[in-house]
């Protein structure tokens, strides 16, 4: 009987797969690789892997072969050692913290993966593939970029000096499975009847804000919210890196632009917002409000370009409205402190706000009402909020989401737009 030749050993494998890796880069042009069909190019490397593996003294079976196959493939088409983790519907975030460690999020929970790159300079390929994409760049000049994948995941880079170790890259997931107002339910991030106002909500073009921390699921919400807007309305919508994912036929995207090397030729949010004025918008949607151009995104929902929608960074509703003061206050010093927020009052109806738990769900844990001043502080009511009750022994947080028994001052406005919400749904008293 011939011998049984095992499989080659895990640590063999890594060695004689780097090396054989390494020549079959050399000797194939990427550059015409790129522009080739992806099965011819398959067929090529398949031929040339089969001659370099003869010159190795140690033996790969087929499944060893083919691996080496995908991951040259990979590199010529894809990102490399990414792409597994992007083609894992399971992963929420892929961190990359230097070339020897990559993390992922999956439910809400960090975990290190066993991918790895070769070294910094292979990271530094990948990142550069990414952000060219997109007519960006990142090098010494410009250590930090924010750019986005075909699929409309957002990445982060930051590289040396500013990134001590090494380079690092954050790709913020954005399926290609968008999570629908269905989902929502049953992932029990909310109840039918807080979805049903907010529905009524944008239907009514209710000015409405959606705040929450990292990670907490403000552009996901956003697209939901955003499903609800006519396919008779034409939508603007102003991003740094574009990644809402509108299904309206009318629907004009816009994105900053960084400044080219000689530190020219940026175009910033404020501008753009400005820009979309003139457009003719029936809505504006910003994907996030971070700086001075919250003024113009104020004034615009001051002046008829009612049924906006944005999101913002903070902890609570409370807090959104201080930030979006801060804001204001950055674009045009000249402006009183009373006047901003008299602005915010009038601007913004709902805020809304979306909290990840400590056992990774997100849940809408407010639904709250602006509505008007007392003196010099913007008054707002909770209409729903998200009641915790504990956590179980396996990190579950336990909660009911509860209606505070106020009827919002903007039914009336509802009521005009066709939209009648029954009484009950507002009945104080735990809603699930």
């Amino acid at each position: 009987m011939a011998p049984i030749v095992n499989p080659i050993a895990r640590t063999d494998f890594a060695s004689v797969k780097t090396t054989i890796h390494r020549k079959l880069i050399q000797k194939l042009n990427l550059e015409r690789l790129t522009e080739a069909n992806r099965e011819d190019v398959r067929r090529e490397v398949s031929q040339l892997l089969e001659a370099l593996v003869l010159g190795e003294s140690a033996p790969m079976n087929l499944q060893e072969r083919e691996r080496v196959v995908q991951e040259v493939l990979d590199e010529v088409f894809g990102l490399g050692p990414l792409e597994p983790l992007l083609a894992d519907s399971s992963v929420n975030d892929i961190l990359v913290n230097t070339y020897k460690r990559v993390y992922v999020e999956r439910k809400g929970l960090l975990e290190l993966t066993p991918v790895q790159f070769r070294d910094d300079v292979h990271l530094m390929g990948i990142i550069d593939r990414i952000v060219s994409a997109v007519g960006r760049r990142v090098d010494e000049s410009s250590p930090m970029v924010d750019a986005r994948l075909a699929d409309g995941s957002r990445v982060n880079a930051i590289i040396p000096p500013l990134s001590v170790d090494g380079p690092c890259l954050s790709i913020r997931r954005f399926g290609r499975n968008r999570l629908t107002a269905d989902d929502l339910l049953n992932n029990n991030s909310l109840t039918p009847a807080m979805l049903e106002l907010l529905r009524g909500c944008v239907k009514a073009r209710l000015n409405v804000l959606v705040s929450g921390g990292t990670g907490a699921g403000k552009t996901t919400f956003l697209n939901v919210l955003s499903s609800y807007i006519s396919n008779r309305e034409r939508i603007v919508t102003i991003e740094d890196a574009a990644e809402l994912l509108l299904n309206q036929e009318h629907v004009v995207r816009l994105e900053t632009r960084p400044p080219n090397i000689e530190g020219k030729g940026a175009i910033h949010q404020r501008q753009l917002v400005i820009n979309a004025l003139r457009m003719r918008p029936d809505r504006i949607i910003v994907g996030e409000v971070r700086g001075e151009e919250a003024l113009d995104m104020l004034q615009a929902m001051n002046t008829g370009h009612d049924g906006s929608l944005t999101t913002i960074h903070a902890n609570t509703p409370r807090d959104a409205l201080g930030r979006l003061e801060t804001m204001v206050a950055m674009g045009s010093l000249n402006i009183p402190e009373s006047a901003i927020r008299r602005q915010i009052a009038a601007a913004i109806d709902v805020v809304v706000q979306v909290n990840r738990m400590s056992d990774g769900t997100r849940k809408i844990v407010s639904i709250a009402e602006i509505t008007g001043m007392e003196g010099s502080v913007v008054t707002m009511q909770d209409i729903f909020i998200h009641r915790k009750r504990g956590i179980r022994e396996n990190g579950e947080v336990l909660g009911d989401f509860v209606a505070t028994g106020v009827r919002p001052k903007f039914s009336e406005r509802l009521l005009v737009s066709g939209i009648q919400l029954p009484t009950s749904m507002f009945e104080a008293g735990a809603v699930r």
